[in-house]
């Protein structure tokens, strides 16, 4: 990166945490943008933070940034500032009159329907605060938005330290991973991950599927799951999905041994049983031991592993035995440096966080949306931007 001395650098971050009472409740993205930030105000650079935060309607100023400058300020252990826009006279005196080396958050970006439209004036606009831009919100990326991908055509673009941490360790886990790989993908539905599915079977040498989208598979191998969440609809999808695993020579793992119960309700009444004993009044909870023991000799003879998604209802004791237990065996892996593992989504955090382990994995990435889309395979716009010649 250039001199930076007296220079104004406009940062895209993920300042869009959750909030209570005016509170700050989890600072973890907040924590993520800190290297950035902190390295651009140490070599002197104007440093602007720029983020949406929440849904707002037109015309709604309520969801401001102004009560999340402070926690920045705490997290960063020195002074930010607010200014309550992000374009404009206002925005333009606040950052002519900001000191090298100082920090300053703009306003909630989406306050103006230009940040989602990807408006040219609105671009511009952005552009005419900063001599640069850095994108270090990757959770952000599959958006087109102004602030994410337009900022980048016209101001001197780069990955931020945040983005580039996950940017190398996607490219570990699929882009160029050491093999065999598995993926651990869970939760409710098929439909919401089909193109996961489909991506991942060409790509790696086993897939091990739990949650409540097992059932699905399970009814399309004929299988009764009782009153389990399922989506008979997609069996053929299904079939097809293991048809392709097996062209590709990728094993899929199917939990032969479940633990069931005739309510969803924490401590409800359950038993262990193979798949093929579940009642009509019964619903798959999670994955039984024998099946995590299953699912963790196959983890073993990898190099890498992806993962997405809880084996069971995590959320609800004794229901999340499986999702921690095999979390556990990925974490051990990991630390004795047998296995490199990269997780993310929304889902896929609480649960690891849960288990413990989520500082144990090599790279957890918070990003819900952005994570899924690259694991569809998809281009993120935000980062195709910093890629261009």
């Amino acid at each position: 990166m250039p001199d930076l001395a007296g220079k104004t650098v406009i940062v895209r971050a993920d300042l869009n945490v959750p909030i209570d009472d005016g509170r700050v409740t989890d600072a973890t993205r907040l924590s993520a943008a800190v290297p950035t930030l902190a390295t651009l105000a140490d070599r002197g650079a104007k440093v602007l933070v720029l983020s949406h935060f929440g849904r707002p309607k037109p015309g709604d100023r309520s969801l401001s940034l102004a009560a999340i400058a402070p926690a920045l300020s705490d997290v960063m252990g020195r002074p930010v500032g607010f200014v309550g826009e992000c374009i404009g006279p206002e925005a333009e005196a606040a950052v002519a009159a900001m000191a090298p080396g100082s920090i300053l958050v703009l306003e909630n970006a989406r306050f103006h329907a230009g940040e989602e439209g990807n408006a040219p004036d609105f671009v511009a606009a952005l552009a005419r605060l900063g001599d640069f831009y850095v994108n270090d919100a990757f959770s952000v990326s599959h958006r087109a938005h102004a602030s994410t991908e337009g900022l980048a055509h016209v101001l001197p673009a780069f990955a931020g330290r945040s983005m580039q941490a996950e940017l190398d360790a996607l490219e570990k886990a699929l882009g160029k991973p050491v093999k065999p790989v598995a993926a651990v993908v869970g939760g409710a539905k098929v439909s919401s991950k089909l193109d996961v599915l489909l991506h991942l079977v060409a790509r790696v040498e086993h897939l091990m599927i739990g949650g409540a989208m097992a059932n699905t598979f399970l009814v399309a191998k004929g299988v009764s799951v009782g009153k389990s969440l399922a989506e008979p609809g997609l069996a053929d999808v299904a079939l097809d999905i293991l048809a392709r695993a097996e062209k590709a020579g990728c094993t899929v793992h199917l939990p032969y041994e479940v633990v069931v119960a005739k309510e969803f309700a924490t401590h409800a009444p359950h038993r262990l049983v193979n798949v093929f004993e579940v009642a009509d009044d019964e619903m798959i909870l999670d994955i039984g031991p024998a099946a995590v023991e299953a699912f963790a000799d196959a983890l073993k003879t990898c190099a890498t592993c992806v993962w997405n998604g809880p084996m069971g209802a995590f959320e609800m004791a004794p229901f999340d035995a499986g999702t921690v237990a095999l979390a556990r065996v990925a974490a051990g892996l990991t630390a004795s440096g047998q296995l490199l593992s990269v997780a993310g989504g929304g889902d896929t955090v609480a649960a690891l966080n849960h288990a413990g382990v989520a500082d144990d994995f090599t790279f957890v990435s918070t990003a819900g949306g952005a994570f899924l889309e690259w694991m569809e395979g998809r281009v993120l716009p935000g980062v195709a931007a910093l890629e261009r010649d």
